[in-house]
Parts: structure tokens; C-alpha cells; sequence
């Protein structure tokens, strides 16, 4: 019931007033001020800053740079070359190469020849370099896996739409000007 006192600072309802940073607002800050931050909001802020730490934490468990980790997380799902790594990374394609042989060296990818065009070759991830990413995160995986099982379909439908709103937001951050 709202009894006219305010919400906490950055919890409780949405505001209502129209004035949501757009021209001739307060701008950005006076939109925070008056953001009435939900439980969800919260939790998802929480939850994106854990998930910012556990690639730091699984590349140095397994002895990798967070680059590396980072190719051979896509090497997972399937194979790459070296212009792809480099675009993925921001690096030069000399940079994704060197990269390339660290993880050859280390045994978590090999070289092959690309399938319809000799002049180029791919990185696919080995049974190693696959067992290696995902032994770190198996414990990740299994709590995640029992959190999911406890949820409904309808409710996995709830926070499916939710957080598929929520990458669409983050997506929007990192779009190219």
C-alpha cells in the first residue's frame, strides 16, 4: 500500500514520473536518483558481477591468460581461424596466431587444415583443451542445473523472458557508435 512515504533509496516500485533522462530531463544522474531499483534489478546486478569473476578465476586455475580462455571457450562450439580469434579478442591476427600456439603447446587445440580452402587452417579445441574449460566449471554447472530443476516450466518461461531481456540490454551497451 502506498502511504505516501518514500521508498527506500533504490528499492521498491518504478517511478512514475515521466521524466526518464530523455532531452530536457535531469539527464542520466536524475534518472538514477529516482530509479526505484526492484528485488530482481538487485539480484541481477549481483549476479552479473559474480559472473564477471568466475572467467578471471577459471583462467587462472587452469593456468591460462583470460584470452586464451576466452578462444578456447569458442573453440568449444566449433572450430576457428585466426581472423576470427583476432576479431573476437580485438587483436591483431599475429596476436590470435601467438595465441593459437600457447594453446597448441599447452595441448588444449590443434591445427587442421581448413576443409574447402587449403591456404587458410582452423583451431579446434582437443579432448583436452575441452575437459580442461569444462572441469572448471562443472561445479558452476551442477548448482545451476539443481536451481533449474526447482522452477516449473512456467516459471523457467518467467525468468527465460527476463534474462533474455536483460542480455538484449547488455547487447545494446556494447554495439559499435
Amino acid at each position: 500500500m502506498d502511504d505516501g512515504t518514500p521508498a527506500s533509496p533504490g528499492r521498491g516500485p518504478a517511478s512514475s514520473s515521466d521524466d526518464s533522462g530523455g532531452p530536457g530531463s535531469a539527464g542520466a544522474s536524475g534518472f538514477v536518483d529516482r530509479w526505484q531499483q526492484t528485488d530482481a534489478l538487485l539480484a541481477l546486478r549481483a549476479a552479473v558481477r559474480a559472473a564477471g569473476r568466475v572467467r578471471p578465476a577459471v583462467a587462472r586455475r587452469a593456468g591460462l591468460g583470460e584470452s586464451e580462455l576466452i578462444a578456447l571457450e569458442r573453440l568449444v562450439d566449433g572450430p576457428a581461424g585466426p581472423a576470427e580469434l583476432a576479431r573476437l579478442l580485438g587483436v591483431s591476427t599475429a596476436a590470435a596466431t601467438g595465441l593459437g600456439d600457447r594453446l597448441e603447446e599447452h595441448g588444449h587445440a590443434e591445427r587442421r587444415p581448413h576443409p574447402s580452402d587449403r591456404r587458410r587452417v582452423e583451431l579446434h579445441v582437443t579432448d583436452a583443451g575441452r575437459e580442461e574449460v569444462l572441469g572448471h566449471l562443472m561445479p558452476m554447472f551442477a548448482v545451476l542445473a539443481e536451481l533449474d530443476a526447482g522452477f516449473s516450466d512456467d516459471e523457467r518461461a518467467v525468468v527465460a523472458r527476463y534474462l533474455d531481456g536483460a542480455r538484449a540490454a547488455f547487447e545494446r551497451m556494447v554495439e559499435p557508435d
